[in-house]
This record gives C-alpha cells, sequence and structure tokens, in this order.
C-alpha cells in the first residue's frame, strides 16, 4: 500500500515526506494506522549512521488495521503502543531479560524482517526499515505481535507513544536497575525526555534528593517543577563539587567527560547507569572504581518488558504520579525538521509527531 513517510536520504540531508510503498502484512504482523510517533535521540543518532534512504521512528501509537491470521490477542480497532522488538525464545527472553534479547540487532536495526524481507521500497528500490520492528515515522506501520501493546482507548496516544521507547528507558533505569531508597541521592546528567522520565520515576518511590545536570534553563526549571530537590547549570557550577557523594547516578548524555565524572561523583558502593548512545569510548578512574566498589552498567530500554511496564506507567499517569504530558510537545507530522531542531536546541524536551 501507498503511504506518506518521513525519509532520511542520508545522515545530513533533513526528513523528507515522501510517499511509499509498504508491503502486505504477513500472518505473524500487525498493520497499525499510525496517530503519534515519539521523536528520540535514538532515531537521530541513527539518523547519522545510517547511509539511507531509511524510514525510522520507534515511537509509534495508533490504531490497528488489520492483524495476520497467527496473531493473538490484538484486533482490528485496538488503541496500541509500539516498542522494540524481542524473539521470545532465547535465554535472555526466557530469563525475563527482553531488552536484551539475543536476536535483537536482527529484529531491531537490520534494515527489515528478520529473514531479510524488506517492509518498505519507493519506486522498486529498497528503503531501510522495519526499525525496532515498526519503523513509525509514517502514516502505517507493520510490527509484530511482540512489539505492541494494547492500551486503553482512553489513552491520549500523542502523551503515551514515548512510553514505547524514551520514557520507558528513564523510569526503568530507575525503576528496575538503580532502584534506590528514598534516602538515597539521585544524581540525573540530561534533562531531556529520558532523565525527566527519571525524575518522575525517583519522586514514585520517594527519593527526596534528586539532582539534575543540565545546561538549559527551562529543562532545569522543569526539572524541579517534576520533583527535582536541586538543578545544576553546568555551565556555571563546578558540577563535581555539587553532586559529589551521589549514591545513584544516571547519565542520558553519553558524553565521555560527563560519564568518567559521574563515575567519580559516587560514594562507595555507588551505581552509575548509562542509558545515552553517542561515544563509544570513555576513560574511567579503574582504581577508584575497584577500591570503592563503584558499580557502573549499561541499561536498554530499561530493562522492561514492555507489555508489563508500559502498563505500570500508565497507571501511575492516570493516579497523577507519572505526569508525563508536562514534557510532550506536539509537532504535526510535516514540521519533523521543526521539531528536530527544538529539540536539539532544547527547547522542547519530548517532541511527538501526530500523523
Amino acid at each position: 500500500m501507498q503511504i506518506t513517510a518521513a525519509v532520511s536520504r542520508s545522515p545530513d540531508s533533513p526528513f523528507t515526506l515522501e510517499s511509499v510503498e509498504l508491503d502486505e502484512p504477513r500472518p505473524d504482523e500487525v498493520l497499525v494506522r499510525v496517530h503519534a510517533t515519539g521523536l528520540c535521540h535514538t532515531d537521530l543518532t541513527s539518523k547519522s549512521r545510517i547511509p539511507g534512504p531509511a524510514v525510522l521512528g520507534h515511537e509509534g501509537a495508533g490504531v490497528v488495521e488489520t492483524v495476520g491470521a497467527r496473531v493473538t490477542g490484538i484486533a482490528p480497532g485496538d488503541h496500541v503502543l509500539l516498542s522494540y522488538r524481542s524473539c521470545g525464545e532465547c535465554a535472555q527472553c526466557r530469563g525475563g531479560h527482553r531488552s536484551y534479547c539475543s536476536r535483537s540487532p536482527l529484529l531491531n536495526s537490520s534494515g527489515g524482517r528478520a529473514d531479510g524481507t524488506a517492509t518498505l521500497s519507493q519506486n522498486g528500490i529498497r528503503l531501510f526499515g522495519s526499525f525496532f520492528g515498526q519503523s513509525s515515522f509514517a502514516q502505517y506501520a507493520l510490527a509484530a505481535e511482540d512489539n505492541v501493546v494494547v492500551v486503553d482507548p482512553s489513552v491520549d496516544l500523542i502523551v503515551a507513544a514515548p512510553l514505547g521507547c524514551g520514557f520507558q528507558t528513564g523510569a526503568g533505569a530507575v525503576l528496575n536497575v538503580l532502584s534506590p531508597e528514598p534516602n538515597s541521592r539521585l544524581v540525573v546528567f540530561g534533562a531531556g525526555g529520558v532523565g525527566l522520565a527519571a525524575v518522575m520515576a525517583a519522586k514514585v518511590v520517594g527519593v527526596e534528593a534528586i539532582v539534575v545536570v543540565d545546561p538549559v534553563a527551562s529543562r532545569r526549571d522543569k526539572a524541579v517543577e517534576l520533583g527535582a530537590s536541586q538543578a545544576v547549570d553546568p555551565t556555571v557550577e563546578d558540577v563535581a563539587t555539587v553532586v559529589r557523594g551521589a549514591t545513584h547516578a544516571l547519565d542520558t548524555t553519553a558524553l565521555p567527560d560527563v560519564v568518567a565524572m559521574a563515575l567519580s561523583a559516587l560514594e562507595s558502593r555507588g551505581m552509575l547507569v548509562v542509558v545515552g548512545m553517542g561515544a563509544r569510548h570513555v576513560t574511567i578512574d579503574v582504581t577508584d572504581l575497584l577500591l570503592n566498589g563503584k558499580m557502573i552498567r549499561g541499561c536498554i530500554e530499561g530493562d522492561a518488558n514492555p507489555s508489563e511496564f508500559i502498563p505500570e506507567l500508565l497507571a501511575l499517569h492516570a493516579q497523577g504520579r507519572f505526569p508525563m504530558e508536562a514534557i510532550v510537545r506536539r509537532y504535526d507530522a510535516g514540521d519533523i525538521e521543526t521539531a528536530v531542531a527544538d529539540s536539539r536546541s532544547g527547547e522542547t524536551i519530548k517532541p511527538v509527531l501526530v500523523w
């Protein structure tokens, strides 16, 4: 079927809305009419690494159009959120760690289906698609049973779309990995969508000392509004001194100097979790790590199983304890380049494209 999608022609080119061909759904696939798609830093990082042409987008939300014969538990008309894919069969999946699925690269970032076939094309030329099993920068997306989460029709799909990745990542890093106690001292580096989701999650479990570090004043203000006890401007303050003694830290920046400083600022046996995509290498003080029993670990998708964790976050939102609408800003899909610019400048915390 012919659909409109935001296409990345090359790492340096803008996104452009173009007509592309979406393959027909197979027996194990779900066709979703996309209503909203969150714009995530991972989309922009991936765009810089994929030669193109490509259709990205991995925080889709919409309504099911059709389901394949082998799909169960999902029906046409269902309101759904889309997240990452996992096989459900490998040792990691069976052990409850779906975000570390052994087939994750094949299912989420190979550019096509697991069997190598394409889901998207244009004038007979294959496009990079099936991004996170969806490529939801488009009017319609093909997904699978394992990355579709059915939600109540009352859920605002524009607000909830980022639960597919960004909000799930930040909240999960706190609730599933860091697990701070109320008397902990948590430092969050970066007050974008992921960082502020972490702040909201920390507030849910009663953490009293939540320090946020970000150079953008409006983001620092928002962090305090959402529960941070202190917001630090790294352009004028000595961050290393201010945050020293943290029991827990979360880095969303992927900046080598920030990661190294975050680890050094931890108190003995403190934990640093890194979730940002960017620089591939960082230099750390191994002696400090060893002698003080500190921990550093990576975290993908908040160590969360979307079918379980997304409903938990939606329940918190319904109770007013996870006010994600406070950081979401709507953009028409045709204004995707404005959304990208506003995200990069810090003017908008979490852009969501509406189709």
